[in-house]
C-alpha cells in the first residue's frame, strides 16, 4: 500500500473502546483533567466490530497501546508520553497496513487529531495474538496479550446502582475516542503490563468503556 493510497482512501472504523490505568475511580482524564497521581500509565485496547479501509475489511480485529505520559494530555501541558502498539495477528498484510495507517494518523480522522494532540514517543510495535472480550451487557471487559499484557474490569457499581444499570457519563471533556460517545465507568480487577519497558502489575484502579464510530480521511 503506497502513502498516496493511504493518504487518499476512504475508511471508517465502528466498535469498542476501554482502558485500564493507574488513576483513582474515575479517571480525572476524562474530565479533561490532570491525572490523579500527577502521572498516568495504562492499557488501551479498540475491538473493531465493523470496519473498512478503501476495499480491505477490518472487521472484528483488534488493537492495543501501551502508553504513560505526565500531566494533563488535554490542556497540551503534558511531558513524557510515550506508546508501544500491537496489531493483531490475524490481520493479513493489507490489514496490517490499513491498521497502521488509521491508528498511526496517516489516514486522518479522530486517530489523527488524537495522535497530534498526545504526540508520543513510540517504544516499539509488534504483531501479536490480541485477544478481547467483552459482555454485550457492558458487565465485563478483557483484553490480553499472552504472557505480556493483561487487563481486565467489571462495571462499576454500588449499594445505591439500580441493578443491572451501569454508571455513564455523556458528552465526557476528554474522551480518548473523539466527541459525542458514551462513558460506562469500571473497576479494574486485573492490570498488568511488562513489554518495551512499560511494567507494572495493580488492581483496584480506574477502567472506562467508550464505543468509537470513526471515518476519514476528512
Amino acid at each position: 500500500m503506497t502513502q498516496q493510497d493511504t493518504t487518499g482512501t476512504r475508511w471508517h472504523l465502528a466498535g469498542d473502546w476501554f482502558d485500564v490505568c493507574k488513576c483513582a475511580i474515575p479517571c480525572p482524564c476524562t474530565f479533561a483533567q490532570p491525572p490523579t497521581y500527577g502521572d498516568c500509565e495504562g492499557v488501551l485496547a479498540w475491538h473493531i466490530r465493523e470496519g473498512n479501509f478503501g476495499d480491505v475489511r477490518l472487521d472484528d480485529l483488534n488493537v492495543l497501546m501501551l502508553a504513560s505520559f505526565e500531566g494533563n494530555a488535554w490542556a497540551g501541558t503534558h511531558t513524557h508520553p510515550y506508546a508501544a502498539v500491537f496489531l493483531d495477528e490475524r490481520a493479513d498484510d493489507q490489514q496490517r497496513a490499513a491498521l497502521g495507517a488509521v491508528f498511526g494518523g496517516e489516514a486522518g480522522g479522530w486517530p489523527a487529531e488524537f495522535g497530534a494532540m498526545f504526540h508520543p514517543e513510540m517504544r516499539g510495535m509488534d504483531v501479536v495474538p490480541i485477544h478481547v472480550e467483552i459482555d454485550e451487557d457492558l458487565a465485563t471487559w478483557r483484553a490480553e496479550i499472552p504472557g505480556r499484557v493483561t487487563a481486565t474490569a467489571e462495571a462499576l457499581t454500588g449499594p445505591t446502582t439500580p441493578n443491572g444499570a451501569r454508571v455513564q457519563v455523556l458528552n465526557a471533556p476528554g474522551s480518548e475516542v473523539g466527541p459525542g460517545q458514551t462513558a460506562t465507568w469500571g473497576r479494574a480487577t486485573v492490570d498488568r503490563a511488562d513489554a518495551f519497558g512499560f511494567s507494572w502489575e495493580r488492581t483496584g484502579k480506574s477502567s472506562k468503556h467508550f464505543p468509537f464510530d470513526w471515518s476519514g480521511p476528512d
